[in-house]
């Protein structure tokens, strides 16, 4: 039996999916007062196709609204999922400029 979990990994600014064992794949954010930008989601090719990329996104979705943070989708995965999904739509904040320069500050 597979044992998939999704987990909060703070100190790098991403929530991960495990399948069993191995990372499936990684939502990644930036902080900014009260708004948590998503900014890039990545889900490995061995797990596409297995609805991973949905189960991550709403754990990440549901413990960004229960730290009382708006969800600034710049990343299109998170984008379709909360347009899919539109009980979120009153926590979610629209993308500035301001948010699109942090995430390119940020770039390594």
């Amino acid at each position: 039996m597979t044992d998939i979990s999704v987990a909060h990994a703070e100190a790098i600014r991403r929530y991960e999916i495990h399948v069993d064992d191995a990372i499936a794949g990684f939502a990644e954010y930036l902080d900014s007062d009260d708004r948590r930008i998503f900014f890039h989601t990545e889900i490995g090719e061995e797990y596409g196709g297995q609805g991973l990329g949905s189960t991550l996104i709403q754990e990440a979705v549901v413990d960004t609204i229960r730290s009382g943070k708006r969800i600034v989708p710049i990343c299109s995965f998170v984008a379709k999922y909360l347009e899919k999904n539109p009980a979120y739509s009153e926590h979610v904040a629209e993308v500035t400029q301001e948010d699109r320069d942090l995430v390119a500050d940020a770039a390594p």
